[in-house]
């Protein structure tokens, strides 16, 4: 009995051990959360901002970064709480929800990477209120949103098919496609479709047909699949997006027209 209480004992240790492991090396990112909510309390968006990392900041200004905490309610912030921690080399997630003045609870999830020895917010998730699918991960947008984000990708894409230029639409992908590809690489890519001189515009007047549910990978990159219904010829599309600030961006864009 004794040896059994003995065992007991150093098991509950163990577990003792573990999750004060796991808060102490999680503290970085906690510190940096809250860092970041007290300067949103204090309506210090400025402040607020240099929490994020490099990527977070080149694809959000202090406008987009505000609008996104107000529509969220995450302006009126109180408090926050973590239900999950983790870390793996230099990313680190925390989940959790917080609550907010008026009594509300809003649940949250960050992304934060580590620059220069400091942890940076690289994402905020917030779930989408109201009646959702439920054979969706919470973290992959909607059937809408999806359609809204290929719409608002193409209508990009072509107004810079359009000029002949890929500046536009290189400007409202990932910042971490831009730090892979120059406007000149995406020129280069895409001159075939610029050099056809064909009425890509056309696509504006329909909506997208999604192929099936979009993939997430284990790396985060959401891929949707689909088609116009153009004639004579279909255009196919594949667009590839990673949760970059507050919002989906892309970092993958393919199109093609077939026969049908």
């Amino acid at each position: 009995m004794k040896t059994l209480v003995k065992i007991l004992l150093g098991v509950v240790l163990f577990f003792v051990l573990v999750i004060t492991a796991v808060f102490y090396f999680t503290s970085g990112l906690v510190d940096t959360a809250d860092a970041f909510f007290t300067a949103v309390k204090q309506k210090d968006i400025v402040k607020a901002r240099s929490y994020l990392a490099e990527d977070f900041k080149a694809s959000t200004d202090e406008k987009a970064l505000t609008e996104f905490l107000t529509k969220g309610a995450i302006l009126d912030f109180k408090e926050a709480s973590w239900s999950n921690r983790h870390i793996s080399g230099g990313r680190g997630e925390l989940d959790g929800s917080i609550t907010t003045e008026s009594g509300g609870a809003i649940p949250i999830k960050m992304v934060l990477v580590k620059e220069k020895d400091a942890w940076k917010i690289y994402a905020i998730q917030k779930p989408t209120a109201g009646l959702q699918s439920s054979n969706a991960a919470p973290t992959i947008p909607g059937p809408t949103d999806q359609v809204a984000l290929v719409k608002q990708s193409m209508h990009d894409f072509l107004v810079s098919i359009e000029q002949k230029d890929m500046t536009h639409f290189r400007s409202t992908v990932s910042a971490l496609w831009q730090k892979q590809h120059t406007t000149e690489k995406l020129n280069q890519a895409f001159k075939p479709i610029m050099d056809a001189n064909a009425n890509w515009a056309v696509l504006e007047n329909f909506a997208p047909i999604l192929a099936s549910e979009p993939a997430l990978d284990e790396d985060g990159v959401l891929s949707i699949k689909g088609h116009y219904p153009t004639k004579p010829s279909k255009v196919y599309f594949e667009q590839k997006y990673i949760y970059e600030g507050v919002a989906w961006k892309l970092i993958g864009f393919n199109i093609e027209a077939k026969s049908t």
